[in-house]
């Protein structure tokens, strides 16, 4: 087994995952992003929009780094709880 093997090998199919469609909870991610470019910063709404993202970004990347298919899928999830804890941290300051 190669190491891009290794790293991109679906361990349930076989097949090289490097990307997948988005799942819910990265759909939802993709939607308050959006979001964001509408809801004027500092409003009740703001807040809202980056709590529902930040909390579907936090279900996306527990979901990837426990359930992942392969090395690479976790590491992005591992990736995911970095940008989470920073979000967390910058909300706490």
């Amino acid at each position: 087994m190669t190491p891009f093997d290794w790293w991109f090998r679906n361990r349930r199919t076989g097949a090289i995952t490097i990307g997948q469609s988005p799942n819910l909870p990265m759909g939802v991610v993709l939607a308050a992003i959006g979001a964001r470019w509408i809801v004027a910063s500092g409003s009740d709404a703001r807040v809202v929009v980056d709590g529902v993202g930040t909390a579907a970004l936090a279900w996306w990347a527990l979901d990837e780094v426990v359930r992942g298919v392969n090395p690479w899928r976790r590491c992005l999830g591992a990736g995911g709880c970095v940008l989470v804890a920073a979000r967390l941290t910058a909300l706490l300051r």
